[in-house]
């Protein structure tokens, strides 16, 4: 397994490039942590983003959608979709207006897909959603049956190119703003309240 995404123009990050990666395990952690992501294509001439649950199996990643869905329709036709995740985990409140900002992990994905066919593949990929939200309860329900499967249009996606974007870190301050009688760090962008 190669450990670095491809990329071209279309995916290289320019603005903000030092927070960069194009490591897979980079996107592989984020995929797995979320499982929600945007998928992003064109229909009929426009623009259409949609929520989606995302998970990965080894170097694929899977989602699924009603059969005969546009989506899969586009992926079997084989054009490409742009799959997009992040998640944002501090406020980054600085002395200043200019330099606030937020710590996340971030990726963008060209990708190109197939729908399951193989038994064995579907069920195996739908186990490995399912184990990793509760460790071993695939065991314990019923599988999907006859009717399911063919209501069900499992997509796999191979990642084309893509990279990772990710801030972390406390605020960026310009000296003669510290003497400014304001808190600044970092704080949590969902906080527990009672």
């Amino acid at each position: 397994m190669e450990n670095l995404l491809q990329t071209s123009d279309k995916s290289r990050v320019r603005r903000g490039a030092k927070r960069a990666s194009y490591e897979k395990s980079a996107v592989f952690s984020l995929v797995d942590d979320l499982k929600t992501a945007h998928i992003g294509f064109i229909s009929d001439g426009r623009a259409i983003v949609i929520p989606i649950t995302l998970w990965r199996v080894d170097e694929h990643l899977y989602f699924h959608v009603a059969n005969k869905s546009r989506l899969q329709k586009l992926l079997e036709a084989g054009e490409e979709i742009c799959v997009s995740l992040a998640e944002t985990t501090e406020w980054v409140m600085s002395k200043s207006a200019y330099h606030h900002s937020v710590n996340y992990r971030s990726a963008v994905l060209y990708c190109t897909g197939s729908r399951v066919v193989d038994a064995a593949e579907f069920d195996k990929a739908f186990e490995v959603i399912i184990n990793q939200i509760e460790p071993e309860r695939w065991q314990h329900i019923r599988p999907p049956n006859a009717q399911e499967r063919k209501a069900t249009a499992l997509m796999k996606l191979t990642i084309q190119e893509g990279a990772f974007k990710a801030r972390t870190g406390d605020p960026v301050e310009e000296a003669e703003d510290m003497q400014l009688p304001v808190w600044h760090g970092t704080k949590p962008v969902c906080p527990y309240h009672q």
